[in-house]
C-alpha cells in the first residue's frame, strides 16, 4: 500500500496516533468517527502495509541523565556500498548513537548521539568513533538546546496538498 492509496479516514488515524499513540482503541475510532471494530482493522491492516512501525514513548534524556546530546558527521574513506552498509552496521551496536543518516554531499553520515556526560562523549568519539575501520574524519556539534523535535510526518500538509491534486 501506497501512501497516496490511503484514505482520508486511514490518513486521519495515522495523525492521530502520531500525536497519541497511546489511546485506546475505542478513543481512537471516536476521533476519526468509525465504530471500533473497523479502526481496529484498519490500524492492524496500516502496521501490516508498514506505515506504522511501532509504538514508543517520548522520553525526556536529560531527566534520564543525558545531558549531553551531540551531533557528529562522519566522512568515510570508502563509499563502497559494502563498506557504507558495514559502517551502518557498527553504528546500530553503538548505544550512544540514537540516529543515524547517510547524507548526499561533503559529508557521509549524521549521527545523533546522547551521553551522559561530556567525558563519556569524548570516550566513545576517540575509542570508538574515530576509531572505527574506513572513517576519515569527524566534526561534531554539541546541541546548546532543542527548538522543535516533533517526530513524523506533517499530515495538514500532506491533507493540503491532496486538496490540490484532487
Amino acid at each position: 500500500m501506497h501512501a497516496s492509496k490511503l484514505d482520508p479516514i486511514d490518513r486521519k488515524i495515522l495523525a492521530e496516533l502520531q500525536a497519541d499513540g497511546r489511546m485506546t482503541n475505542v478513543e481512537l475510532a471516536k476521533r476519526v468517527g468509525i465504530s471500533a471494530p473497523p479502526c481496529l482493522r484498519r490500524v492492524r491492516a496500516l502496521e501490516d502495509a508498514g506505515f506504522i512501525r511501532g509504538y514508543h514513548a517520548d522520553v525526556d534524556s536529560r531527566a534520564l541523565g543525558f545531558e549531553v546530546q551531540v551531533f557528529a558527521m562522519v566522512g568515510l574513506s570508502s563509499q563502497a556500498e559494502s563498506d557504507l552498509s558495514a559502517f551502518e552496521a557498527r553504528c546500530r551496536e553503538w548505544p550512544l548513537v540514537r540516529e543515524c543518516h547517510m547524507l548526499n554531499g561533503e559529508i557521509d553520515f549524521i549521527l545523533k548521539c546522547v551521553a551522559p556526560d561530556l567525558s563519556s562523549f569524548q570516550s566513545f568519539l576517540t575509542g570508538q568513533l574515530t576509531a572505527a575501520e574506513n572513517v576519515a574524519s569527524v566534526k561534531t556539534s554539541l546541541v546548546i538546546r532543542g527548538a522543535k523535535d516533533d517526530p513524523g510526518v506533517p499530515f495538514d500538509v500532506m491533507e493540503e496538498r491532496l486538496s490540490r491534486t484532487a
